[in-house]
């Protein structure tokens, strides 16, 4: 199903979730979800809100409970819409956040297993298809806004990527 299909197709609101990157001296802090959606991946943190939550509380929250650590200067980057017509239930738009400021120091939970890498050397084929084509984009500094569509086995069907307007 190409991305236009997806927008005429699934007019309910998408879930809003929220994906955190800490970033510093040249290197992006990824997890190994070890439990839930997108187990066995590398992925940023982040989670749904809870009731009343705001996407910026979501993001703190999640990032305590994810890795232990409590952001306290991040920069929304993204929005990325993200449809599963295999499964319409899980359908979302997340709000990708650099984190360039934190305190505590990330360590493993019971869900997330947290590691550096090297913006040069990020781990592509064991994330989520399409993370190669946004995240390089925004850990060079561009803000902006995206479509993708997975088919069955969530492999990328389409995609489109644009500047972000204010």
């Amino acid at each position: 199903m190409k991305l236009v299909e997806c927008r005429e197709t699934f007019t309910k609101p998408l879930k809003q979730v929220t994906l955190c990157l800490l970033v510093k001296d040249g290197e992006v802090l990824l997890a190994m979800k070890k439990r839930g959606f997108g187990v066995g991946r590398w992925n940023g943190v982040g989670g749904k809100p809870e009731e009343g939550e705001t996407i910026e509380e979501t993001l703190i929250r999640e990032t305590q409970e994810e890795i232990k650590v409590t952001p306290t200067s991040y920069h929304q980057v993204a929005t990325l819409n993200f449809y599963f017509p295999p499964q319409p239930e899980i359908n979302q738009q997340v709000h990708v956040f650099l984190v360039d400021k934190w305190e505590g120091e990330p360590v493993e939970t019971e869900e997330m297993k947290p590691e550096w890498f090297k913006t040069d050397n990020i781990p592509y084929t064991s994330m989520w298809s399409g993370d190669e084509k946004w995240m390089p984009l925004v850990l060079e500094g561009k803000e902006i806004k995206g479509g993708f569509v997975f088919k069955e086995g969530d492999e990328l069907d389409d995609f489109e990527i644009g500047e972000k307007s204010n």
